[in-house]
């Protein structure tokens, strides 16, 4: 009985039911994005937007009117879905601008399928239903025949103005709102979405006569220092970057039930300078951008992977800089090139050589590339052979095998996992991270045996976070506590580890300086001894400096940053702001006081216009090619 009801609603007002349906639809989206309860916010955000649409149908159409509310319900529920998936995958607000990168989300599709809790799926359920009736009834033209024609033109007219005003009221007062999720909750997932497809941006770019060094040390507070503490100290030597996967900070020296998660990574760390205070700073492009960043020691772009967004230009770059010196240069990753269209990223970097899958093959496959062992036993080969040639090398490394959603092929366990984490996200992320330091050994091993190592400077970071927070159940919060020993927090998502290896030079030394991927360049350059005063760069060099700001992209809102002892992240503006302290400088049980400035956050807005000022105004580059092997 209450499914003829519904199906007779259905058909003599559709106007009504899809009304029900949709509004349930926004209901689910907000508990999950929002972690909105029962409230008055859908029915006075979404209602009005989908009403306009329903207006239009009951103006316009004739004959297939149940067919137009049909693709209205599908149009709507898969924005609703997609908008629930993506908050998942980054903690942001998708917008249309992400189709541009649609192309990756079939190689991340394990990823995503990982993040899919069966009752985000309810939300197709009535088109399932939907579909059904409309093939089990006699005829379709039935359909047609029980519905009317058209609902009365004057009540229509009147909810179209009426719904129509409520969406400018919607929109119009939160334009110049900081953070996007908020901008989002308070204008509607709809109202928001159609906000930036026809909002235009003016950037009025600072002109490049006006972007000096002088201008962004005066807004970093960098102090000039006249003799750099390590400045040449390993200078001629060749220099190996090494980018975790997804490697966060809290895994150095963890040991879960006497388990030593990362022995080869904390004995790096112990033996040399540690940054336990090291914070990512990547956004769409995730590892791409951290290899962007680390090359440029430039901020991502404000929308977009770096490496769409900036390959076409000629940029200033670590591989430019050392080869200015002498050195050769190479980029190693398991991936295809064309994946986060790299290729032209190693191009726009001045990168020699470039190493891939073609390169590395399809041997010992995990996820979409070929394992950490293969990376690594690979990647010595040509290491020992750049070595024995007269000039010294730059070798940047990608680790991969640690990929979301971490779960690695059984045969690739190096460690037990206490039954608590069995089957748990946070557990397949430990049992991953454990094996890529198992394959992390065997590189360090090789490097050591090859006579490399003694000849070389090691920089190793991870890349980005592994752990978001949205991405948590219950159950992982939990584990996460009980790793950290407090509730797990934005601060710690971000922070990464960052260690500096150099044989005879470095030495056990943990060193509590706050930085970021953008401060790897100067630092590097510093010990290398490579002159940075021509070439603009957004860094600072850890060594030297005792005080740092770091501006966040994406993973937060915008207007977010990183400094002293606090994360600031935005609402409306810095007013209604939220901080939150650094437990990797600061310790969970420290007090903490309020500390962030709105000067800071001023400053740290104008160091993401400046830079992406620069960049965008930089000279098209010529079409090059970069060597593959």
């Amino acid at each position: 009985m209450a499914l003829f009801n519904a199906f007779k609603a259905l058909r003599t007002k559709p106007f009504a039911f899809f009304s029900v349906l949709l509004l349930l639809k926004s209901y689910l989206a907000y508990l999950v994005i929002f972690g909105s309860g029962v409230s008055l916010a859908p029915l006075l955000t979404e209602i009005p937007f989908i009403w306009l649409i329903f207006c239009l149908i009951e103006w316009f159409a004739s004959k297939r009117k149940l067919l137009y509310y049909f693709m209205t319900n599908l149009l709507v529920t898969a924005i609703f879905f997609a908008v629930i998936m993506y908050y998942k995958y980054y903690g942001v607000f998708v917008t249309y601008h992400a189709l541009e990168q649609v192309n990756q989300v079939t190689a991340v599709n394990k990823s995503v399928i990982s993040l899919m809790h069966p009752y985000y799926l309810l939300i197709f359920t009535d088109i399932l239903v939907l579909a059904f009736l409309y093939f089990k009834v006699r005829t379709k033209r039935e359909w047609g025949l029980t519905m009317p024609r058209r609902e009365r033109r004057g009540w229509v007219s009147a909810l179209f103005i009426v719904s129509l005003a409520l969406c400018f009221a919607n929109i119009f007062p939160n334009r110049a709102m900081m953070n996007e999720l908020k901008k989002a909750e308070e204008m509607g997932i709809l109202n928001y979405e159609a906000y930036t497809i026809f909002s235009k941006e003016q950037q009025e770019w600072t002109p490049l006569t006006e972007i000096t060094q002088e201008r962004i040390n005066k807004l970093k507070q960098v102090k000039p220092v006249e003799h750099p503490r390590y400045a040449g100290a390993a200078q001629g030597r060749n220099l190996i970057l090494l980018q975790m996967e997804s490697f966060q900070n809290f895994l150095i020296g963890l040991k879960i039930d006497g388990q030593e998660i990362t022995p080869n990574m904390n004995r790096l760390m112990k033996e040399n300078f540690y940054f336990p205070n090291f914070y990512q700073q990547v956004g769409q492009g995730n590892t791409s951008d951290a290899e962007f960043i680390v090359n440029t020691s430039q901020y991502i772009p404000p929308r977009g992977a770096a490496s769409g967004e900036y390959a076409g230009k000629q940029l200033p770059s670590l591989p430019k800089l050392l080869k200015s010196q002498g050195y050769h240069t190479a980029t190693f990753h398991t991936n295809v090139v064309e994946f986060w269209n790299r290729g032209e990223l190693y191009q726009a970097l001045g990168f020699d050589k470039y190493y891939d899958a073609q390169f590395f093959g399809d041997e010992d496959r995990v996820f979409f590339a070929a394992s950490d062992e293969v990376l690594y036993r690979k990647t010595l080969e040509e290491l020992a052979q750049m070595d024995a040639e007269d000039q010294p090398f730059y070798a940047q490394v990608i680790s991969m095998t640690a990929h979301h959603p971490f779960t690695i092929p059984e045969e690739k366990y190096k460690m037990t996992l206490p039954e608590r984490y069995e089957g748990t996200f946070v557990g397949d992320y430990i049992r991953s991270q454990n094996y890529a330091d198992y394959a992390l050994g065997q590189f360090i091993d090789g490097l050591k045996e090859s006579g490399v190592w003694d000849n070389s400077l090691l920089v190793v970071y991870g890349d980005h976070l592994g752990l978001p927070i949205y991405s948590l159940t219950a159950e992982d919060k939990a584990l996460m506590e009980e790793i950290y020993g407090y509730e797990y927090s934005y601060t710690d998502m971000i922070n990464i580890p960052l260690g500096i290896i150099g044989p005879g030079i470095t030495y056990p030394a943990v060193i509590e300086q706050m930085g970021g991927q953008v401060d790897i360049l100067p630092t590097v350059a510093n010990l290398l001894g490579a002159p940075l005063d021509r070439q603009i760069h957004f860094g600072e060099d850890l060594m030297n400096q005792t005080y740092n700001l770091l501006p966040q992209r994406y993973y937060l809102p915008s207007g977010s940053f990183v400094s002293e002892s606090s994360l600031f992240m935005p609402g409306s503006g810095f007013e209604d702001g939220t901080e939150y302290p650094l437990h990797a400088l600061s310790g969970a049980d420290s007090s903490h006081h309020s500390s962030t400035t709105e000067q800071e956050y001023n400053r740290a807005l104008e160091l993401l216009h400046l830079s992406n000022s620069f960049t965008i105004q930089q000279p098209d580059r010529p079409v090059t090619v970069v060597d593959q092997d």
